[in-house]
């Protein structure tokens, strides 16, 4: 079954301004929430629609990739996604809670969700990587999910009963009395800490806690055309949450690593190409190397040194799907430094030619002009 479009999901048009995405949101979430449509079997599912289009459509990013890529953009491309279906009720409150002024939730509940500290890795890619996009594995060493007791923290099914002082709503509310009137005040529990239940039996394989040093292997899908710098995010790859908690996000950063002939400046690509004296005259061609494979490349005759010539397409994609880049060659005329008696002969007789006396025009720019024309 195709995913319906999150736009026509919160009823909204693809021009919406923040605010309507939020607005629209709590409008929806407000009409399904399942306590209030006991009797409606389908309440529940429309409710976590309705909040995976709203994770996407209210991150910039993700909205820009869903815009152009559709539901391919956002999910299983290594930035992490959402799956409402797979998401209870307490992780959607505690993602989206603010949204509804904190007094919205499971049966007005208010109870702590514990979440699972972020994760940081660097991934080094090479130019070709960074061009093509590639797929790594990461072998992660993090808190995950307790196997003994399934991350509950507790011995078994018997040892965890709702909190004697809340009773199970993760607050106390004491009232004072002003002389303006009587003044409720709500705080966390201070017995369970705002998770609403106590455990009398913790596990003895991870004392309660619901989580356990481990090792995960993930998978990460780096898109073509990323930045050295560049950030992705995994949703729910980080640490696991105590007690039955969501998990924190891996962060990816991305490293460029130096690539033996290319540069880059955004998504141009810089080469530095030597030439002899006879072949910058004469004009040849030669080998220029890209991010795929090398391209013949003709020199015309009297090519000056500092010459840049600019191969279009040739450099890297950008990330965000608008066209490539450009291949800019550098011309650099190599002198010699040292020359053998018939060289230097030939030379010194060269120099008296008429054609060897420098004689620049309009069209022989500076450097500056040539940088101002190529980087502008």
């Amino acid at each position: 079954m195709s995913k319906r479009d999150y736009y026509e999901i919160l009823g909204i048009t693809r021009t919406a301004t923040e605010v309507e995405i939020k607005r629209a949101y709590r409008k929806m979430a407000l009409k399904y929430h399942p306590d209030k449509n006991p009797d409606d079997p389908n309440a529940e599912e429309k409710f976590k629609e309705a909040a995976e289009a709203y994770e996407v459509l209210s991150d910039p990013e993700k909205r820009q990739r869903y815009d152009q890529y559709g539901h391919s953009g956002v999910k299983g491309g290594g930035f992490g996604g959402f799956d409402g279906g797979g998401m209870s009720m307490e992780d959607i409150f505690s993602h989206f809670g603010d949204i509804f002024g904190g007094h919205f939730g499971g049966g007005g509940s208010q109870r702590r969700v514990n979440r699972g500290s972020n994760l940081r890795v660097k991934v080094k890619l090479t130019l070709d990587e960074m061009a093509n996009g590639v797929e790594k594995k990461i072998k992660l060493k993090k808190y995950i999910q307790c196997e003994a007791c399934h991350g509950t923290g507790a011995a078994d099914s018997h040892s965890t009963k709702t909190c004697p002082t809340c009773h199970g709503t993760g607050q106390v509310t004491r009232v004072t009395n002003t002389f303006l009137g009587q003044v409720h005040t709500a705080s966390t529990c201070p017995q369970c800490g705002g998770e609403g239940r106590i455990i009398s039996k913790p596990c003895t394989v991870c004392h309660g806690n619901g989580i356990v040093r481990g090792e995960e292997v993930v998978t990460v899908k780096i898109p073509p055309g990323v930045n050295n710098g560049m950030q992705l995010t995994l949703s729910g790859k980080g640490n696991a949450g105590a007690r039955g908690g969501i998990n924190g996000d891996l962060i990816i950063l991305i490293e460029e690593e130096p690539h033996e002939h290319l540069k880059r400046d955004g998504n141009n690509l810089i080469y530095d190409l030597y030439l002899n004296f006879a072949d910058a005259a004469l004009g040849t061609e030669v080998d220029i190397p890209t991010v795929n494979k090398k391209v013949r490349f003709k020199i015309p005759a009297g090519t000056q040194g500092g010459k840049v010539f600019r191969l279009r397409g040739k450099g890297l994609p950008d990330v965000n799907g608008y066209g490539h880049g450009d291949l800019l060659v550098n011309v650099n005329v190599w002198t010699p430094q040292k020359l053998t008696k018939e060289e230097e002969a030939l030379l010194k007789k060269l120099r008296k030619s008429e054609n060897f006396q420098p004689k620049p025009t309009h069209k022989d720019k500076s450097f500056f002009e040539r940088m101002k024309e190529y980087f502008r």
